[in-house]
């Protein structure tokens, strides 16, 4: 008798979760059996159905302390070790591989992978196995690693917005002296000159 796996699915947009449903659902091994549309529901999300294998976008909604799918992925290695993560994303960027391999990601795909790959990805996660995109493998590899410190990344998240500084000192509990230092020096590491740039020049990178 074929083992099921069974799976959850992480994704803002209701139509691309249904969808990527829809296609799982045809393999006779695996089952979707749960489906959240924020990062910081997926723990217990995948407490509550004993998934096996969680598949989780990147960019959406979340807390302060899971603000992303990265961060999802980090706190699910950490709380629910049985269940493993494959990153499944429309932001195929380097930056985002890296840090979502180092949270504790089993996997990365981007989402117009043909669904037969896909299954076939989960199967493997579930498995043990580590599946990668071969592109993205070779793109990381070659764009090295994050220069940003993790104070830094957190607030060009947040100078994302545009907001002074005084508002991001609010919402990183620092002061405005410091938060300056930081935005100066990633200023200075992704060759911009506003914050505002850096913050997107990080985040096309896929460093934030």
């Amino acid at each position: 008798m074929v083992s099921t796996i069974r799976i959850l699915l992480a994704d803002d947009q209701a139509l691309v979760r249904g969808a990527l449903a829809a296609l799982l659902d045809l393999e006779p091994d695996l089952e979707v059996v749960a489906q959240v549309g924020r990062a910081d529901d997926v723990v217990a999300a995948a407490e509550r159905s004993a998934a096996h294998v969680c598949l989780l976008d990147i960019e959406m909604p979340g807390s302060t302390a899971v603000p992303d799918g990265i961060a999802a992925a980090a706190e699910l290695a950490r709380a629910v070790p049985s269940a493993r993560s494959l990153m499944v994303t429309t932001f195929g960027r380097p930056g985002y591989l890296r840090r979502a391999l180092e949270s504790g990601a089993a996997g990365f795909v981007v989402k117009d992978t043909p669904a037969g790959e896909l299954a076939e990805a989960v199967r493997r996660v579930h498995a043990g196995l580590r599946v990668v995109d071969p592109l993205l493998a070779g793109e990381s590899l070659a764009g090295g690693a994050n220069p940003l410190t993790e104070r830094e990344a957190e607030v060009l998240r947040v100078a994302l917005d545009g907001v002074p500084v005084a508002r991001i000192a609010e919402r990183v509990h620092l002061s405005a002296g410091t938060v300056r230092n930081y935005l100066s020096s990633a200023i200075g590491k992704t060759g911009t000159s506003t914050r505002v740039e850096a913050a997107r020049v990080a985040r096309d990178r896929g460093w934030i």
